[in-house]
């Protein structure tokens, strides 16, 4: 499965990269930046480091969009900085790949990509979803090359994250995710309907430490890091977001769909609400499925045995 990976990286995107790379089954095709948990540039220096310390310099990264579609900047908010660290990746210090992103913008190698491997293609999107909504304002045609898009974001059956209603992904640009949704794309929304349900702790951390290899002991770090700042579990275990996705691309059958046409709230104390669109509650073939349950505990031994394979 050729793959397109558009990250705001942070951790949990740095877990999905991992994963990414450590399936045999998935062929990573580039990496597209955005903003988000960190500064566009800050995010693609961060997959750089990533990139070239496991060896994989061959994969090519490409800058992207740096505020929503109809804002004129972005910035990052506290929260966001707080739990990935002012750095992205937990205050983790990594040696600096030596190479640049491409000159190439990420929404013309996405245009393009669609173009060249079509229906084979599977973009998975853990970030804001402007880069996408971008290339299907210059190009609409795409829409009918494209082949399935994952999508880290939203939240249908449990509150957001930022406010009872969004989710933290749709709600930095509600307006281009409202775009994607309701292109008529093959859509799955890995929500936090399902990305609450599986987790990683300090015990897991622990094994890939013992390792004792540079990617097993950054990851750790990273990790632990990340535990450190969730709330939920008083620090003691983190929330699979980003890794979800990635995960539901290679092994869809490991969770629960429903098929919606889905819209966004754009406006009001509401904006970034992902939810079913009342105006085509008859129409047939919806294109979204919605992620409403996991085989959490399927998955995460998953990736835990990637994990250990790949940092080992």
């Amino acid at each position: 499965m050729k793959v397109i990976l558009d990250l705001d990286t942070g951790i949990d995107d740095a877990m999905a990269l991992a994963y990414t790379l450590g399936r045999m089954e998935l062929e990573l095709v580039g990496v597209t930046g955005t903003y988000g948990n960190v500064y566009t540039e800050m995010g693609v220096q961060n997959v750089l480091n990533l990139l070239a310390m496991f060896g994989k310099e061959d994969i090519p990264v490409f800058l992207g969009e740096t505020h929503a579609l109809y804002k004129e900047t972005f910035l990052r908010n506290a929260v966001g900085a707080r739990i990935h660290g002012q750095n992205g990746v937990g205050e983790v210090e990594m040696a600096k790949a030596k190479r640049q992103a491409e000159t190439k913008s990420a929404v013309d190698f996405l245009i393009e990509s669609i173009q060249k491997y079509g229906k084979a293609l599977t973009i998975v999107a853990t970030g804001p979803l402007t880069n996408l909504a971008k290339a299907l304002q210059t190009m609409p045609e795409i829409k009918q090359q494209i082949g399935s898009v994952v999508i880290m974001g939203g939240a249908l059956t449990v509150p957001g994250n930022v406010n009872a209603y969004a989710e933290a992904n749709i709600s930095k640009d509600p307006e281009a995710a409202k775009l994607v949704l309701e292109s008529g794309i093959d859509v799955t929304m890995v929500g936090l309907d399902v990305t609450q349900r599986s987790q990683l702790t300090k015990v897991d951390t622990q094994i890939w430490r013992e390792l004792d290899t540079v990617c097993g002991k950054t990851y750790a770090d990273m990790v632990d890091y990340y535990i450190s700042q969730h709330t939920h579990s008083n620090g003691t275990a983190c929330y699979l977001h980003d890794p979800s996705a990635a995960i539901c691309a290679l092994h869809p059958e490991w969770f629960t769909m429903l098929p919606m046409h889905m819209t966004v709230v754009t406006e009001g104390e509401a904006a970034g609400r992902t939810i079913g669109d009342a105006t085509k509650l008859r129409t047939p073939n919806p294109n979204v499925k919605v992620c409403v349950d996991v085989q959490s505990e399927v998955l995460e031994q998953h990736l835990k045995e990637t994990f250990l394979a790949l940092f080992a």
